[in-house]
């Protein structure tokens, strides 16, 4: 279910004060802890601001109407009503399913002039495409069932197929795996080298960081596995490292927590280190096994 898109400029309006409020002033923040970062250059920031507004307006507390759907332009892929009981398959080839999507993909591509062999009637546009549970077992694929399944290479050739379709063409694809069902670990490896751009969504849901105090204001961390690298011969590094997500009522908004990891890990060193000094004099004390001495020392 998609969240409902705000259009009006009245309500975009309202919802940037709303992300206002949510926001602490910097300006009346004081660091009382490492008074000398004070004049160091601030991180880029993550999350909706006010001069990057493409993309942020829905309202994650209302779903899209169903009008709004089916007055635009959009396919939909179902792989029950695609495909039938008696199709045989080759060996070594494509699962039926995903032989049948890149069919169905090629199809839209060509008729609706996202190719560039044909000029497209309308404004030009380009053709977004959502694939979900990639590698499933909704999808014929038994990665996820078995550790060496007989489709092991079904799922890099059909990447293979579909990257060479989108940059034949003026369209653009996001898909989201289970990794976490996928048995053998080289496909994952695969797949990323296949991919532009890696993000891994990692929920606190049923873990030990739902219980930790650093991580309570959150509701799971996001991992940039890998990102394009396009015309340039090393990998882009950005100064965030550790992002965090979390949902409000309105609003999904991405975070940087490096400060606070950083923070808590040093003063867990420090108060290890401590601990380990005051250890070390016990036991360096020749008085310290008696019950009388150690409570002198405390």
């Amino acid at each position: 279910e998609l969240p409902a898109p705000l259009l009006d400029d009245k309500c975009k309006k309202e919802f940037d004060e709303d992300v206002y409020n949510h926001k602490t002033p910097e300006s009346n923040i004081k660091m009382k802890i490492a008074w000398r970062y004070q004049l160091l250059p601030k991180m880029e920031q993550i999350g909706p601001v006010s001069s990057s507004r493409f993309g942020h307006y829905y309202d994650a507390s209302k779903r899209m109407p169903q009008e709004l759907i089916e007055a635009s332009n959009w396919h939909g892929f179902f792989l029950p009503e695609k495909i039938s009981s008696t199709l045989k398959v080759e060996p070594c080839s494509l699962t039926p399913g995903y032989t049948k999507l890149l069919q169905f993909i090629q199809n839209i591509i060509y008729e609706e002039g996202f190719d560039g062999s044909n000029p497209q009637k309308k404004q030009r546009n380009i053709l977004r495409i959502g694939i979900q549970n990639l590698g499933s077992p909704l999808w014929g694929d038994d990665i996820c069932c078995a550790e060496n399944g007989g489709n092991s290479h079904s799922l890099t050739k059909f990447l293979y197929v579909l990257r060479g379709l989108l940059r034949t063409s003026l369209s653009a694809c996001i898909i989201t795996m289970p990794t976490h069902l996928i048995q053998n670990k080289a496909i994952i490896a695969r797949v990323t080298t296949l991919s532009d751009i890696v993000v891994g969504l990692e929920s606190f849901i049923g873990s030990e960081r739902e219980t930790n105090p650093l991580y309570k204001d959150y509701h799971g961390l996001i991992h940039i596995r890998q990102i394009p690298r396009l015309n340039n011969l090393i990998c882009d590094e950005s100064d965030v490292k550790d992002l965090a997500f979390k949902l409000k009522r309105k609003l999904f908004t991405i975070e940087c927590i490096t400060k606070l990891r950083s923070y808590d890990l040093r003063s867990q060193i420090y108060f290890l280190s401590r601990h380990l000094q005051r250890k070390f004099s016990i036991k360096k004390n020749p008085y310290f096994k008696e019950p009388h001495t150690l409570k002198k020392i405390y």
